[in-house]
């Protein structure tokens, strides 16, 4: 199983981290040790500065190689929620220098995943999906502002990478991203549905 991310997926989350908006995806990766066990996120050692991202996550149903945008709903038919926690520091550090961003991105816990729910539950074209911090709503996202929608997301990663049964891709996260710290609070919802819950150590 791999972790496929979209970065600046979103107009004004680019604009926030000063970036240029795209023309095509921003692709990055996530090994399956990032995936966070249990409620408890530990905040790294390495890192002063760690950013939540909230994200809707697509799990691939079935394996294809050049999916077209026609056929890309067919190979998912379960979505969720998560978080891509960032070292914003060390990402930083890493963009200066033009290196990867994978130590910033893809430690391990760096992934918090939702259970999944059934696709034809939602509209995926107009999805609203926020996070709260310690009662505070900070970002709050919806799927129309895309600027690659998950058709098209599938149609260009599968050209390069084969997509596999249980791979996840994070598809982006919307504006309002933040730092977080020991003994906050994250609660994720997906329309009015809280997906998770987690806490900052």
């Amino acid at each position: 199983m791999k972790i496929i991310c979209i970065g600046r997926n979103y107009v004004e989350h680019a604009k926030e981290l000063g970036n240029e908006v795209p023309k095509e995806p921003v692709i990055f990766m996530k090994p399956d040790t990032a995936i966070l066990k249990g409620k408890d996120f530990y905040i790294p050692e390495f890192s002063q500065d760690i950013h939540y991202e909230l994200e809707v996550v697509l799990k691939i149903s079935k394996g294809g190689k050049y999916i077209s945008e026609e056929n890309a709903p067919q190979y998912f038919n379960e979505i969720g929620l998560g978080i891509d926690f960032t070292a914003r520091d060390l990402q930083s550090k890493l963009k200066e220098k033009g290196l990867p961003w994978e130590l910033a991105k893809a430690f391990d816990g760096s992934a918090v995943v939702s259970n999944f729910y059934e696709k034809d539950k939602f509209d995926l074209n107009n999805l609203n999906f926020s996070l709260i911090k310690n009662k505070e709503e900070v970002q709050n996202g919806n799927t129309s502002l895309m600027i690659f929608s998950p058709e098209k997301i599938i149609a260009f990663v599968s050209k390069y990478f084969t997509l596999k049964t249980g791979d996840l891709i994070f598809t982006g996260t919307p504006k309002g991203v933040g730092k977080v710290v020991e003994n906050d609070i994250l609660e994720a919802f997906l329309e009015d549905e809280k997906a998770f819950d987690i806490r900052i150590q």
